[in-house]
């Protein structure tokens, strides 16, 4: 049993280590960074919302259909490779599970472009 053990000690080691590093990182950064925000730092970036503003503020609903969009495309991969891979096994009854699923993500698919979620101004 300990030499089983005795097997894990260089990941725990590994562990170990990149845990202090990035804690010694973290610490660096904030005692040798300047701590003084200024106006230039605290503007609007790359989304156009100023950035300690009310969190509850409107935005366009474009945001949510491109969400929806990459949750399309993300889900169809995450289960397409392991579904290409064991296809022998399950049988017609998997194909055609995986048939139903990819007809729901072509609706959802149709309703983003019809939204116009892929033209953006």
């Amino acid at each position: 049993m300990d030499a089983l053990l005795l097997e894990y000690l260089p990941i725990l080691i590994f562990l170990g280590l990149a845990t202090g590093l990035a804690a010694a990182m973290l610490a660096a950064s904030y005692i040798i960074g300047r701590q003084k925000p200024d106006t230039e730092k605290n503007s609007a970036y790359e989304c156009g919302f100023e950035a300690f503003d009310d969190a509850r503020t409107r935005f366009d609903v474009r945001f949510y259909l491109v969400a929806i969009l990459f949750i399309i495309f993300d889900l169809e991969v995450a289960f397409l490779f392991p579904w290409a891979i064991s296809l022998r096994d399950i049988g017609l009854f998997g194909f055609w599970s995986m048939v139903v699923f990819l007809g729901i993500l072509t609706v959802g698919f149709i309703y983003e472009w019809r939204k116009g979620a892929l033209e953006w101004e």
